[in-house]
């Protein structure tokens, strides 16, 4: 009975320490067993020394943990001795009362030294207030930059990623079986049309000529004497036709017999340069229709790429018009190629999944700089008149929409929407959203809303946007 209310004074003083009323557990030591509490502390501890092992938060944890761990440690050692000794029941009891109430008066110091603790340390420290006055005198002292769009007219390039083929390509295939006897040429080579590039060991398809020679011989001798023997009436005119047809036939056999043996020879049908062998080398057995290598022509090339409904539109229009438009060439490297392209072909139809159309342009390529294969950008030319064009610095985006800091003409601030028609290296062309008379901050602010009223010094806008490349840099 002793142990519940033990357990159950000790759970309400926890509690109430918990949740901050210290003024009610104050009133509740007090009129249970307060006095007796303050008895048992002077008789077994010294207070003050008490108190100031447990001055900090941590102390007191440690405190609280230690004597929990103690008590059940007691209770441990009271139960053996209780099997031993029956008969000190009174004692155990007034010795569990005695810890009771110590730790009850331990908990109740402690709340009470903390909270005590915790006003001092709000006294004591008060967070830095900013002054809002200073800082807006400061602000009202400051100047900030503000420009005009610059308006001009521009000519700036649609890019198109692009492939570059030759106008002819081909792969180079074995016509006869048979080793591969001779290769005169090399990969990357320029060879020229007729030029003798493979030769396949022809000793078989000489064989058949041969042959077929011998028959052709031994035909027209038969012929001859079949027709001696018609003009005699020895044989029938009929018999004189047939050995002519026979003669034919081998006639043909040996043209036959001849081509295949003009196959084993392997010619350049046009100029152009030699690609990559295939898996054949000196001494390989050819099968009919292997792949040699490929050869393309590359003094002239296309160029394929792929536009929007939109440009196409427009190309049309101009086209309608008679407006020229050459196109240019960007390379891998960066650099732009010297030799402009013209617009040749466009293709029937629109690709329904990306709704593009491909455009095929010609370049011409002198110096042999392209080859078939390479990547690279198509440049188109557009022409913007009065373009409204903005410094990207002065702008900033808020759930995927652009902004500018408007100034009217007395110094407020005001947010506004623009929409971008183009972008270019550190600048937007506008399409609409801001005129080109009104007043925009160079550079956002981030100690600046919309409604202040700031100083302002108007900068040249032709001399702000001069000066991206180097705010770039």
């Amino acid at each position: 009975m002793f142990q519940f209310v033990k357990e159950v004074v000790i759970s309400k003083i926890l509690c109430l320490i918990a949740i901050g009323r210290v003024t009610k557990l104050c009133e509740f030591s007090k009129s249970f067993f307060f006095d007796h509490i303050l008895i048992t502390i002077r008789k077994y501890y010294c207070l003050r020394t008490l108190i100031g092992r447990i001055g900090s938060r941590f102390d007191r944890l440690r405190f609280i943990a230690a004597a929990k761990l103690q008590w059940a440690q007691h209770r441990e050692h009271q139960t053996r001795m209780a099997v031993n000794c029956e008969n000190n029941d009174h004692w155990k009891m007034k010795l569990l009362k005695t810890l009771a109430l110590c730790c009850g008066a331990l908990l109740l110091v402690l709340s009470i030294s903390g909270c005590q603790a915790s006003q001092a340390i709000q006294k004591v420290w008060k967070p830095p207030i900013e002054d809002q006055a200073v800082n807006a005198e400061k602000a009202s002292h400051t100047v900030y930059e503000v420009s005009k769009p610059f308006v001009k007219d521009m000519t700036l390039n649609d890019e198109y990623v692009c492939q570059i083929r030759a106008i002819q390509h081909i792969e180079i295939r074995s016509l006869e079986k048979g080793y591969l006897q001779n290769i005169l040429v090399d990969e990357g080579e320029t060879v020229h049309q007729g030029q003798l590039l493979f030769q396949i060991k022809p000793s078989v398809y000489q064989a058949d000529v041969q042959k077929s020679e011998a028959e052709v011989e031994l035909s027209q001798i038969e012929l001859q004497n079949n027709q001696a023997l018609v003009d005699k009436d020895i044989i029938s005119p009929t018999e004189a036709a047939m050995s002519a047809a026979k003669l034919a036939k081998v006639k043909a056999e040996l043209e036959l017999a001849k081509t295949h043996l003009g196959f084993t020879e392997i010619r350049a049908p046009f100029d152009g340069l030699i690609g990559r062998f295939g898996d054949v080398r000196l001494g390989s057995l050819l099968e009919e229709n292997e792949l040699l290598t490929t050869l393309s022509d590359t003094h002239q090339l296309w160029v394929y790429f792929n536009v929007p409904e939109a440009v196409y539109l427009d190309y049309m229009k101009n086209r309608r018009k008679g407006v020229s438009q050459n196109v240019q060439l960007e390379l891998a490297n960066g650099e732009i190629y010297p030799e402009p392209g013209t617009i040749e072909v466009i293709q029937s139809d629109f690709n329904s999944t990306s709704g593009n159309i491909a455009i095929r342009a010609g370049f011409s390529n002198p110096n042999a700089l392209l080859r078939y294969g390479q990547t690279g950008k198509i440049l188109w030319p557009k022409k913007i008149n009065q373009a409204v064009i903005v410094p990207q610095k002065s702008t900033f985006e808020i759930l995927e929409k652009r902004f500018i800091s408007v100034v009217d003409k007395t110094g407020v601030v005001h947010e506004r929407e623009i929409k971008v028609a183009r972008e270019a290296p550190n600048i937007y062309i506008v399409a609409s959203g801001i005129a080109p008379d009104e007043m925009f901050l160079l550079e956002r602010q981030n100690k600046i809303d919309k409604g202040d009223k700031i100083h302002y010094k108007l900068i040249d806008p032709q001399s702000a946007i001069a000066n991206l490349k180097l705010y770039a840099e």
